[in-house]
């Protein structure tokens, strides 16, 4: 097929999805469908799955207030995918399909919202177009809870999931301090992070000190040290009358083996952790005795709407107009980023980098936030963290629940006649 002047666009929602990745989905739907450069715009129906299938969703289709409505809605309205694409030399094959549904549906714009495994799918996509003939312009929209992509201020989704862990360890504090005298004297949170412990971090903004809640947090950065560590949660017992304790799920011994391997791998390859919580729990009671409690927040931290940060929704909102506005100025090959100008007041605005200085790139929290004993926050991680739960954007409430949205997802026609086994 010849590439027209008015060519169609591709959104696909990839990995762990957010209390914000759809105010994305409505800042790259949104500008394209006004863009008269745009003909269409479809979606992937569960991402990148949905492409190499055709397995694809028609936009335009949906009314103006359903797209409007994603902007206060979680998780991914069209489906996401925890779905790696090998390297183009392991298997081109990925690659050339995806080319080869682009091209029978004259799609010229990629945008593919995730994290740094995204952003090397699509800076390969951009790379073997052009190598096959069918140059596409692909834009990465940087979406990660855990808040490790590099070059970037900050990630849409970190926010809120901020917002929420430092809310309820707060809150939980305040419940187990009630109780402390007569019952459960240690509570333990677990929280994502792999590598990088930001979400971890977020907790800390709970108090305000080494001598308020959280008392300890365990960093994926800092080695864990069983003795040192049941020595603290022993001193803040004594001194507080209990413990509250944030921990990673990629808190790990120095050796580097995780305290929660389950001893398996997911769909990306990475060793899939079983609980921190009760590990560091069961160590607490077998060293101290202490009665105790423990909560994973798991997917109730990212599909927090109710509780959103204000600013994390705006950045959501904002990256994705920028990879539209990015791709119709004919650049290629990039990713939106939050470029910080003040922390107080805290201002930002809309810059962007190569795919290729962000694709399988992480970014962990530096030592200068981590406090001396490695067991809080410094005044330095306070005053970047405390920008991104500010504010409130509650959704629409009806009958007492959050009204979200729900879209159609009417199908687009297939023009291929071969089908694509995952």
């Amino acid at each position: 097929m010849s590439k027209s002047t008015r060519q169609n666009a591709f959104y696909a929602q990839s990995g762990g999805v957010s209390a914000v990745i759809n105010a994305s989905a409505c800042g790259v739907i949104e500008t394209a469908l006004r863009s008269k450069r745009i003909r269409r715009v479809y979606a992937g129906r569960d991402g990148i799955v949905g492409a190499l299938t055709e397995d694809l969703i028609d936009v335009g289709r949906e009314s103006r207030a359903t797209l409007r409505a994603l902007k206060h809605t979680p998780a991914g309205a069209f489906g996401s995918a925890r779905f790696k694409l090998k390297g183009i030399e392991q298997n081109r094959a990925e690659y050339e399909r995806l080319i080869e549904v682009f091209r029978a549906h004259d799609i010229g714009h990629f945008f593919y919202n995730g994290g740094n495994d995204s952003m090397d799918t699509a800076l390969k996509v951009s790379q073997i177009g052009a190598a096959l003939g069918f140059p596409i312009t692909c834009v990465g929209v940087p979406k990660t809870v855990d808040n490790d992509l590099p070059h970037t201020d900050c990630c849409p989704g970190f926010g809120s999931v901020a917002k929420y862990v430092a809310v309820s360890t707060r809150e939980a504090a305040l419940d187990v301090a009630s109780m402390a005298r007569t019952s459960t004297k240690v509570f333990v949170l677990e929280v994502m992070g792999r590598h990088a412990g930001w979400i971890a971090a977020a907790a800390g903004l709970a108090g305000g000190g080494p001598d308020e809640p959280p008392h300890i947090i365990l960093f994926p950065e800092v080695p864990f040290e069983p003795q040192r560590f049941l020595e603290r949660v022993r001193a803040c017992v004594t001194a507080h009358g209990y413990c509250v304790i944030v921990v990673s799920e990629g808190a790990a011994y120095p050796d580097g083996k995780f305290l929660a391997d389950a001893g398996t791998r997911d769909a990306f390859g990475h060793t899939q952790l079983g609980g921190a919580a009760p590990v560091v729990a069961n160590m607490v009671r077998e060293a101290h005795g202490y009665k105790y409690h423990w909560a994973v927040a798991d997917y109730l931290q990212r599909a927090a709407r109710h509780i959103a940060s204000r600013v994390d929704v705006e950045q959501a909102y904002a990256v994705g107009r920028a990879a539209v506005q990015l791709a119709l100025a004919g650049v290629n090959a990039v990713m939106p980023t939050i470029v910080r100008r003040s922390s107080s007041p805290y201002r930002w605005q809309i810059g962007h980098v190569p795919l290729g200085a962000v694709a399988n790139q992480e970014k962990k929290v530096p030592p200068a936030y981590i406090r001396e004993d490695g067991f809080g926050i410094t005044a330095a991680c306070r005053r970047y963290l405390e920008p991104l739960i500010a504010g409130e954007a509650y959704p629409p409430y009806r009958k007492g629940l959050p009204d979200y949205a729900h879209i159609k997802g009417v199908p687009v026609r297939r023009k291929l006649t071969t089908e694509f086994k995952l």
